[in-house]
């Protein structure tokens, strides 16, 4: 019965973390060359305005209910102007999975990147004009 317990306890509180992988996630991703900045989904966006804190922008993060510790993670990245993209989207997949993975213990099953726009770089502009 204790043991039961334990998972149930554990359980809870991963339902109540998702905003802390959310975090790791997002810190890997913003980490990238290439990663201009991620993009607030429409809920975030409507839970700020209501006022809500909201951890983790631009990355949605799935526990699996039948697999302990088994986790699929989105990214939703805006690019750099001139960045080959699939480069770029393969560096998030690798980096988010490693860092979620060693920060958390969870299992990563897969990192989905969907690029939501791409914008050009002001300190690269701003040189190649000097």
């Amino acid at each position: 019965m204790g043991e039961n317990a334990s998972l149930e306890t554990i359980k809870g509180d991963r339902s109540m973390s998702q905003g802390f992988v959310a975090q790791y996630a997002a810190e890997a991703a913003l980490q990238i060359d290439g990663v201009a900045s991620l993009a607030p989904s429409v809920i975030v966006n409507l839970k700020e305005i209501a006022g809500v804190v909201h951890e983790g922008k631009g990355v949605k993060v799935v526990f699996y209910e039948n697999d302990d510790g088994l986790v699929s993670i989105t990214v939703y990245p805006v690019v750099y102007y001139g960045k080959i993209i699939p480069e770029v989207a393969w560096s998030i997949q690798e980096r988010v999975k490693a860092d979620v993975e060693r920060f958390t213990g969870l299992v990563v099953e897969s990192v989905d990147v969907h690029v939501c726009g791409v914008v050009l770089d002001d300190a690269a502009s701003d040189s190649e004009e000097v």
